[in-house]
């Protein structure tokens, strides 16, 4: 029989995940929300204050604000869990083979994590976007390039404990070959934390879209993106409050909930009950 305690937990992460999964919704099937066309503008209502029209207004050209703010969540979010699913497939690989390798091997490793640890993520992304260049695709491998070492360090602590457990012993008195042993009982438990990190990270990487999309570094108008709208708003701010508190409210519901979900995760992985 489930305690208070127990049934508290579950409706804390209940309540993150359904409003995730409400902002998901969104973003696959934006129709469900608005059938405005977040691209179809009108020369006789721009910077038209919200109103049951327009619940958030217009913009500087008389597109709809909260089409394209719905509309923009696609980009937003694939531009987040794109980038973590990179960094997290790489961090996996990267944690494994540093915590199975050789002493000297895997202080190499880390010590080149502790480097790019040194740096904010951002000013990474940043260093990879001036080699590759600008856009939707390379901002993914921007922020995703910049997250590895947060994976890598965290499931290369994970393996640390894992090679050392009982049952790994069993499977070497079972004779499971040695790949086989890293495949069916390392990688398996090495999932849990990634899922708990990806999820707070993606909140961050969607903070970094947009602030990459801000320096016009992401899509290009007239995409619809949130970065990319508080860009433009700035110069139409004193005659449109509109347009920038909008989509930034879009980006702190968003990575709020996001957050939320992580930690709620973490602490249920760490066995945490509060």
């Amino acid at each position: 029989m489930p305690t208070v305690l127990s049934r508290r937990f579950s409706a804390g992460l209940a309540i993150p995940l359904a409003l995730a999964a409400l902002i998901a919704v969104v973003a696959v099937a934006p129709v469900l929300v608005t059938r405005k066309s977040p691209l179809a503008s009108d020369p006789r209502r721009v910077l038209r204050p919200p109103s049951a029209a327009h619940l958030f207004g217009t913009d500087q050209i008389g597109r709809d604000v909260l089409a394209r703010i719905v509309h923009g969540a696609r980009y937003s979010l694939s531009v987040g869990v794109g980038a973590i699913v990179l960094a997290a497939l790489i961090g996996i690989v990267i944690g494994t083979l540093s915590g199975l390798a050789p002493r000297v091997i895997d202080e190499a490793v880390i010590r080149s994590l502790d480097v790019l640890n040194a740096f904010p993520e951002v000013l990474l992304a940043l260093v990879v976007i001036a080699i590759v260049g600008p856009g939707p695709l390379n901002v993914v491998v921007a922020i995703g390039v910049a997250a590895i070492p947060r994976f890598a360090r965290v499931v290369r602590a994970q393996v640390f404990v894992l090679r050392r457990s009982g049952w790994m012993e069993v499977a070497v008195t079972q004779g499971l070959s040695y790949p086989r042993r890293v495949v069916k009982h390392i990688v398996p438990n090495v999932l849990g934390p990634v899922v708990a990190l990806a999820t707070v990270g993606t909140g961050t990487a969607v903070i970094a879209a947009a602030g990459l999309s801000f320096l016009q570094l992401g899509p290009k108008p007239p995409t619809p993106e949130w970065g990319s709208m508080l860009s433009e708003s700035r110069d139409y701010i004193s005659l449109g409050w509109w347009l920038g508190v909008f989509p930034g409210l879009a980006i702190l519901f968003t990575v709020t909930v996001i957050t939320v979900l992580g930690r709620r995760l973490q602490r249920r992985f760490e066995g945490r009950p509060r």
